[in-house]
């Protein structure tokens, strides 16, 4: 099932979205948020018992970090293209097989653990796998809910996501470290498959409605890849969401990574006692999910990524100083408030900034940065605890991420909602015949008349408007003056073909249309004038 990265939001009411009740009268979301949340227990059971595991067949603290590693590591590798097919296919059907594969998957590693087959590296191995499945869906799962919801309840659903999410991991590694004190090593990895079960047959009996479908061709693989990457290089609050994630993963993965160990060897805990410091971490993020409108309303979502970052660094320091179960419990709840404040702030800020035709591509890339820290983090901090030991390692993270606050506050956070709706207000091209749909480069002009006087205010204006170009498609963009008649500017952008351009068209969204229309303000003689240029090619 999905990661916590699928989930967007936080909280018991949403402004504009009500209470966190109200996507349960519909079917759909109530019968697949149940059985998300009984795969998830089995996640969290499956993680924390592997962590476990590892620890009994190789104690080095850098062969341990590498389990985070191993589950992480397939969402940076592959979340991008996933997000791509989520965008072009069935995302139903997607999931469905996506799901299945990971069910035979877990099963075979039950398997192997009960008849004693496993190795450190087979263990990474599947770990390895059955994260790269989860990978392979997660943007699929976070691009899904509004499919079962109406767009009134849908940050309604968003929170109600992530406090199940949150219950689950809370009950799922106390509940695996209960039953592997109670029946062994193999009983969390079984339940973990079995627990699959569900949302596959919710998956299978859900019927979704259908999706506004385009007059164009489906986008193919490699270019839809490719226009998922440019919209968010050149979407400002994206950016600013994947700097502050780098800012913040980096650093708070070292307890993940490190939580094992503590247990172990730190306090001298057993299976219990980790799958406890879990469970708190996951009930820390339950009671923050509650207190975070009130958070957001007060600190607004750059202090609240601080708040949570100092928190963070605070959870650290008491890793460090534990040394029985108390402290470290105290810590884990801490923390886990933290990662809640900070995720769900930072997924909000995606999730407002991206278009439907665009969405599973742009959160797949925050995951991507998001695991992609993650994962780096947690070899590193692996590193530095068996050079340094453990209290070190967890101290100098907490140094590390304090120091990121000043470093990245000039990155701010989108959390309003803007219209992303398509505005479909551009006029069909005025063509000859027909046009081969790969033919290209296209170029647009749209000239201007405008008040010298106001040039500078116009160029402005008129540089917002070009990210919007190059985000919905344009690889060049420029505006030119008329050396003879400074009241004359020309606009040019370039797409890569005729097909791209017509994509353009549809991709433009109400806010976009309110920024234009800003621009043409400008414009003296009412409508500039557009023009397409075709690349000429012999007959």
């Amino acid at each position: 099932m999905a990661s916590d990265a699928a989930r967007t939001n936080a909280g018991g009411r949403q402004p504009g979205g009500g209470s966190a009740l109200r996507p349960f009268r519909y079917p759909a979301f109530a019968v697949i948020w149940t059985a998300s949340i009984l795969a998830n227990i089995g996640t969290w059971m499956y993680s924390a018992g592997s962590g476990w595991l590892m620890t009994g067949l190789n104690p080095d603290p850098l062969i341990v970090s590498l389990v985070q590693v191993a589950s992480s590591l397939p969402i940076f590798l592959v979340a991008i293209p996933a997000g791509a097919l989520a965008d072009i296919v069935d995302r139903r059907q997607f999931l469905i097989y996506g799901e299945i594969a990971n069910t035979i998957i877990a099963a075979i590693f039950a398997a192997l653990v009960a008849l004693d087959l496993v190795t450190p590296a087979i263990l990474l191995v599947f770990t390895f796998l059955i994260g790269a499945f989860g990978a392979l869906t997660a943007p699929a799962w976070q691009a899904v809910t509004p499919q079962l919801v109406p767009k009134q309840d849908l940050q309604a659903a968003i929170a109600a996501n992530s406090i199940g999410f949150n219950i689950a991991r809370a009950i799922g590694p106390a509940l695996g470290g209960a039953l592997t004190a109670a029946f062994g090593i193999t009983a969390p990895f079984w339940v973990n498959a079995a627990s699959n079960l569900g949302i596959n047959a919710g998956l299978v009996w859900w019927r979704p409605p259908r999706r506004a479908t385009s007059r164009l061709p489906a986008e193919r693989f490699a270019p839809a890849i490719r226009t998922g990457l440019r919209y968010a290089r050149n979407n400002s609050h994206v950016r600013a969401t994947l700097l502050r994630a780098v800012a913040f993963f980096l650093f708070a993965s070292a307890y993940w990574a490190l939580l094992p160990l503590l247990a172990r060897s730190q306090i001298a805990g057993g299976p219990e006692v980790y799958g406890l410091l879990l469970g708190a971490i996951g009930a820390g993020a339950i009671g923050g999910s509650f207190a975070l409108p009130f958070a957001k309303a007060r600190l607004g979502a750059d202090r609240l990524v601080a708040a949570g970052t100092i928190g963070t660094a605070l959870a650290l320091v008491l890793f460090a100083l534990a040394r029985t179960t108390v402290t470290a419990l105290v810590a884990s709840l801490l923390a886990g408030a933290a990662w809640i404040a900070v995720l769900s702030t930072l997924n909000v800020s995606a999730q407002v900034a991206l278009p439907e035709w665009v969405r599973a591509r742009g959160l797949a890339l925050f995951m991507t940065v998001y695991f992609g820290a993650h994962t780096v983090g947690s070899a590193l901090w692996g590193q530095v605890a068996a050079s340094w030991g453990l209290p070190l390692a967890n101290l100098i993270a907490a140094a590390g991420i304090i120091i990121a606050i000043p470093l990245t506050r000039r990155w701010h956070l989108r959390t309003a909602n803007i219209d992303l709706a398509p505005s479909l207000h551009w006029a069909a091209p005025i063509v000859r015949g027909t046009i081969e749909e790969d033919r290209g480069p296209v170029l647009v002009t749209v000239e201007y008349r405008i008040d010298p006087a106001r040039r500078r205010a116009f160029l402005a204006a008129i540089e917002r408007l070009g990210q919007e170009r190059r985000r919905d498609g344009a690889y060049r963009w420029g505006v030119f003056e008329d050396a003879a008649d400074p009241a004359r500017v020309v606009e040019t952008f370039l797409v890569e073909s005729w097909l791209e351009h017509l994509r353009q068209h549809e991709r433009v969204t109400n806010a976009d249309r309110v920024m234009q229309a800003e621009v043409q303000h400008f414009n003296l003689d009412g409508d500039p004038k557009v023009t397409h240029f075709i690349a000429a090619e012999p007959d």
